[in-house]
């Protein structure tokens, strides 16, 4: 039965989130709050459990010049919410279609709770429709009804919130190139290899038995990257010198690595044919303009891609090519004691802050898939 949002006090709840600090991601602080009325047209929902990756790092690296920073804003403007994809809880509700004690996968604030204003109520789940989020990528705005979703099972849900939005990027960065025709390339070349959104991509990639997919990693990660089993060569950041250098070749780049970028630039020279910046994993700015030799950097945004798909395609196929592909990649992930991925659960907002810092200074083992829980103890 549909449960009319009633009036909130202090007494009744109250809100817990952690908050950073804009341009200063090492600092973050655990706030509570009463939580703010429910009104018509709105939801309630209570964060249960998300995943911390580096790509919420880069949310947060980017928040200004992407946008993500106001997805869910506060009121002082000097802090910000850094955004983490996971399932919550319907709490309360005054939306038809929409019911108290659903659970929603998608894009929420690091915070116990969230209003909503559903608009475009499906089956599969709906929008939110908040004024100040309309002029935003619609992509984030989206939310999966878990009951709806085929890929859902709750047994998997600290798998499916680690991957499935890595995965994503994966699957457009890897479609994007194919769309191109890998710009001439015979190689591509996957700085930050150890990244789940880089090893997604190489997964996705393996596809194109006429490619060579060349892995560029840390001393610390190479025995990881190799035993990933995706990439044909793997090489530390120390040896790219040894690297052929005739071939035209993509730099597929995960890392924000200012130097590292020199280096590929200048030891393909006019073998290189294009550079895809997807996301930083070292570098806390846009890479700044420089006279380096070869292509210029061009950043790659997801949700560009999605929707030239779903222009293209439909969004029905768009979602069974994507559902397939990531089912293919779920199901290798699930086998007992794979390589690719460990998941952690622990539980409550002090541990994802600890967390959120030890992923900005590069201390979490590739390997590692953490994911904070809320609604219980952690496994």
């Amino acid at each position: 039965m549909l449960q009319r949002c009633r009036q909130m006090t202090t007494s009744d709840t109250s809100v817990t989130r952690v908050t950073t600090r804009k341009g200063t991601i090492r600092e973050s602080r655990i706030e509570t709050s009463s939580t703010p009325d429910c009104g018509v047209d709105e939801v309630l929902l209570a964060l249960c459990r998300f995943a911390l990756t580096s790509n919420n790092i880069t949310y947060a690296t980017f928040g200004d010049q992407l946008d993500y920073w106001k997805y869910f804003p506060l009121e002082d403007a000097a802090w910000g919410q850094i955004p983490v994809w996971g399932f919550a809880d319907v709490v309360a509700s005054s939306v038809s279609g929409v019911e108290a004690g659903e659970r929603f996968f998608g894009f929420f604030p690091l915070a116990s709770h969230v209003r909503m204003r559903p608009e475009r109520v499906t089956a599969r789940g709906f929008h939110d429709g908040a004024p100040h989020r309309r002029a935003l990528n619609n992509a984030y705005n989206q939310y999966t009804r878990c009951r709806a979703d085929p890929l859902y099972a709750s047994e998997r849900e600290s798998l499916q919130a680690l991957v499935r939005p890595l995965f994503l990027t994966s699957f457009l960065v890897a479609d994007y190139l194919a769309d191109n025709r890998f710009f001439g390339a015979a190689r591509i070349a996957v700085s930050s290899a150890s990244s789940k959104t880089a090893f997604g991509a190489a997964h996705c990639l393996a596809w194109h038995s006429d490619l060579e997919l060349l892995a560029v990693t840390s001393a610390r990660s190479r025995s990881f990257v190799d035993g990933l089993g995706c990439y044909d060569h793997v090489v530390t950041y120390g040896e790219l010198a040894n690297v052929g250098n005739s071939d035209a070749t993509v730099y597929l780049d995960f890392s924000g690595n200012e130097a590292l970028r020199a280096e590929v630039h200048s030891h393909f020279g006019a073998a290189l044919v294009y550079d895809c910046f997807v996301g930083s994993t070292h570098n806390a700015n846009f890479l700044p303009d420089g006279e380096l030799p070869g292509p210029e950097t061009c950043f790659f945004f997801g949700p560009a891609q999605l929707r030239k798909r779903n222009a293209e395609w439909g969004r029905a196929e768009f979602a069974r090519r994507f559902n397939a592909a990531e089912q293919n990649f779920m199901r290798l992930l699930s086998v007992p004691g794979n390589p690719w991925i460990e998941i952690h659960e622990s539980a409550g907002f002090p541990a994802a802050q600890r967390l959120l810092a030890e992923l900005h200074e590069g201390t979490v083992e590739p390997k590692r898939g953490n994911v904070v829980l809320l609604d219980g103890v952690a496994g």
